[in-house]
């Protein structure tokens, strides 16, 4: 069985309109997913949760939210909720996606899907066993930009893809912030360093053989920034590198035999601002910049994900994929903290 060819119920075969709900007021939800959420055809929020009452209270009556609960329990319990949006600290991931399933709820969770590939085979196994949907939220693979990239490589525009180049970083100023908590699975490589894995993966639509990496740890033990390589098959080489100690940094560059493509706004593209790739020639020299409309990344992926709960066609980034990029992530941090080069399990 397969995350998408699942037993379905007469109502969902009837749904037309999907029914959110959200574990938590987090901040980043509340700036991102809450304007997709509006602006998403056959899409409705309804409901939100916090281990606050009051705070789910003002934060519904701030948004416009018709339910508020002052337990996760409780929204996970609500049967007018069909699907959930989980953007709760990393190591809470696993656990309440699972229950989540089995209260009969679809999944859209916050990236990375759990803390480890075994987490997230527990997850996917959860959603395979209750007949429910689960995807992470890597919205950028829905964008018209990571689209056109790779229309513009299958269409031989930079010859032969032989490197990568990708990179996502910026400054945490402070010491109290949860992705520097390791009790709370914290870590550049978790936060951003997923995005430049993911990217490499989606532009070779491959997986990589093995990684070596190099990381610099703070005092609680967390990875503050990272480099790596990871080495795919057909000799193509990726470079990726992340950080909470570096500037404001989200690119990356495919390198091919003739040319590159750049692309510098790469896992967060503005959506009421045109995107832009920069195609260069063999000596660097710019030949074009290609501008795509703007379009909300977030909204794409919720659409998507609608599109998978009402049955109407697969999700286009299932919950497997998932798994395959928390494997790369278990082998990342297995060479920065051993040394060498670490094979990917398949």
């Amino acid at each position: 069985i397969t995350d998408f060819c699942l037993s379905r119920t007469d109502k969902e075969q009837k749904m037309s309109t999907v029914r959110w709900g959200i574990l938590s007021t987090a901040r980043h939800g509340e700036k991102t997913m809450l304007p997709a959420f509006r602006q998403a055809s056959d899409t409705e929020l309804v409901a939100i949760a916090s281990r606050d009452e009051a705070r789910a209270r003002a934060f519904a009556q701030e948004h416009g939210i018709p339910t508020s609960y002052g337990s996760y329990e409780a929204l996970l319990d609500d049967p007018d909720v069909d699907a959930i949006y989980i953007p709760l600290p990393n190591n809470l991931h696993k656990e309440w996606a699972i229950k989540a399933a089995q209260a009969g709820k679809h999944v859209l969770c916050e990236k990375p899907i759990g803390l480890n590939a075994a987490e997230a085979e527990e997850m996917v196994a959860a959603f395979k066993q209750a007949g429910r949907i689960l995807c992470e939220t890597f919205q950028w693979r829905h964008h018209p930009q990571a689209h056109a990239v790779k229309e513009l490589i299958q269409d031989g525009t930079i010859g032969e893809v032989r490197l990568i180049d990708a990179g996502f970083s910026f400054l945490i100023a402070r010491q109290d912030d949860i992705r520097l908590d390791p009790e709370l699975g914290g870590g550049s490589l978790y936060d951003v360093g997923c995005y430049p894995v993911s990217l490499a993966r989606f532009i070779t639509e491959a997986e990589p053989l093995a990684v070596t990496a190099q990381a610099h740890w703070t005092e609680r033990g967390v990875d503050d920034r990272m480099v790596a390589t990871l080495e795919f098959p057909n000799g193509v080489l990726a470079h990726i590198n992340c950080g909470f100690s570096l500037p404001l940094r989200r690119y990356y560059e495919v390198v091919g035999s003739t040319g590159s493509l750049l692309v510098n706004r790469a896992y967060n593209p503005i959506g009421d601002r045109a995107s832009e790739i920069v195609h260069f020639g063999e000596d660097r020299m710019m030949i074009e910049t290609i501008r795509l409309e703007a379009a909300n990344s977030y909204t794409l992926m919720v659409e998507d994900f609608n599109r998978a709960v009402r049955g109407e066609a697969a999700p286009r980034f299932p919950a497997d994929d998932a798994v395959k990029n928390m494997r790369v992530i278990d082998a990342l941090y297995r060479s920065a903290r051993e040394g060498g080069t670490i094979p990917v399990k398949g």
